[in-house]
């Protein structure tokens, strides 16, 4: 049933698919797609259908499938995704959030309709990859086409060029318009996505959320060009997750809805990206992937989020304001052509509220990047990084970590946000 893969390069719970994932399942799934009475697997093959660190939240698998019908003899291959079924910390990190539910929304009604809108306005541009099949119960599965045997690729080997960035963001300011527009036209629509990260259930919980601060601290102590910043980030050390909670839910539970509240996608980090060429060197597309906490917020939320988690460490250095500037201006160009009649955001406005999510920016550089430059390293397991304390603790003083947050810090201390 499994190919042959060298499993160290995989997650361990993507090796060997569950027993429902059979011939008799994919059968039935293709019978559906192509309307087809008469259809017959004749050989099946499963492998894993992203290596460690690409994702956490599920479990994929690419099934090679080799089957005939009344048309004659055929060969697909198909991406599954499906949610962990054993026991262990993965499930239950995700256990009781509604991930799998948000993404089927997204994959079957909301993205659909995003793109509809850009069609009525002569715009061709593909949000999201085709889904065969989807199911919530017995089993929640969302089945799409392989996205590499359309010559797609996750970066993996290098670091992304500029000029791969760049068209990240135009999908996502896109995205962004789009919803927009949804709002204006269907004000229910996108109300029931209000789940974001820090409403999954068990995250705060999480040993590598409450150890992400005191590992900054000990590196601001240790290295001499940081101290300066030490005695601020220690008086928020204490009660840094609830200072952080408190900013997530002014904005939750008082929602302004105005022309900067968005669906947001949540989880914009470069694995969640794949890209395509026409031939090496001429770039044709890129597909933002994975929707399970795409929720209503304002758009800065994602911007904040891709500073770092998308960039690479340079274009935060370097071209960050470029690069936020550019999504400006697309998304403000897509709102004028899709007919968006409501108050336009302006990019002023963008950057005085970039700046108001500063407690989340400070998790995602004390918390979240430093798991995002060990997993440099393709050896690594993610979920083994969440869960040992000393192996977190050793990738906070990474050097390429350490020089990255000596001109971030700078950054933002000189925007006045390292003062209450």
């Amino acid at each position: 049933m499994s190919g042959n893969t060298d499993q160290s390069l995989f997650n361990d719970d993507e090796l060997v698919p569950p027993d429902w994932l059979n011939s008799e399942f994919i059968e039935g799934v293709l019978k559906s797609d192509e309307m087809e009475t008469v259809l017959k697997v004749i050989d099946l093959t499963f492998s894993p259908a992203s290596a460690k660190g690409d994702h956490y939240a599920s479990i994929m698998f690419r099934a090679k499938v080799k089957y005939y019908n009344r048309k004659g003899d055929f060969e697909r291959s198909l991406i599954i995704k499906t949610m962990p079924e054993a026991e262990g910390h993965k499930k239950e990190l995700i256990g009781g959030s509604p991930i799998f539910e948000t993404e089927t929304g997204l994959y079957t009604k909301v993205l659909p309709e995003f793109e509809r809108i850009l069609r009525q306005a002569g715009d061709s541009t593909k949000l999201y990859v085709n889904c065969i099949y989807h199911s919530l119960a017995p089993h929640q599965v969302l089945i799409f086409e392989d996205l590499v045997e359309m010559d797609y690729f996750v970066l993996r080997d290098r670091d992304a060029a500029l000029d791969e960035i760049h068209p990240v963001y135009f999908k996502l300011a896109k995205w962004h318009a789009a919803s927009l527009k949804v709002q204006e036209e269907q004000p229910d629509f996108l109300e029931p996505y209000t789940y974001g990260l820090l409403e999954m259930p068990h995250i705060l919980t999480e040993p590598f959320m409450k150890t992400g601060m005191h590992f900054f601290v000990e590196l601001l102590k240790m290295e001499p060009e940081l101290k300066k910043y030490k005695s601020y980030f220690e008086s928020i050390k204490g009660d840094f997750l609830e200072r952080l909670v408190r900013e997530w839910k002014e904005f939750r539970n008082n929602p302004k809805v105005d022309q900067y509240r968005v669906l947001c996608h949540g989880d914009l980090h470069l694995r969640n990206i794949m890209f395509k060429y026409k031939t090496p060197g001429f770039f044709e597309d890129c597909m933002l992937l994975d929707f399970q906490i795409s929720h209503l917020f304002p758009l800065t939320i994602d911007l904040v989020y891709s500073i770092y988690m998308l960039m690479e460490a340079e274009h935060r250095w370097k071209h960050c304001d470029d690069l936020i500037n550019y999504y400006f201006i697309v998304l403000e160009d897509v709102l004028k052509k899709i007919g968006y009649k409501g108050e336009m955001p302006k990019q002023s406005g963008i950057w005085e509220r970039l700046h108001q999510h500063k407690y989340f920016e400070f998790f995602l550089i004390s918390t979240f990047l430093p798991l995002m430059w060990a997993l440099r390293d393709k050896s690594v397991d993610f979920g083994d990084l969440l869960q040992n304390e000393e192996k977190r603790r050793s990738c906070s003083f990474a050097e390429g970590y350490i020089k990255d947050v000596k001109i971030m810090l700078a950054r933002l201390d000189k925007l006045g946000l390292l003062q209450d």
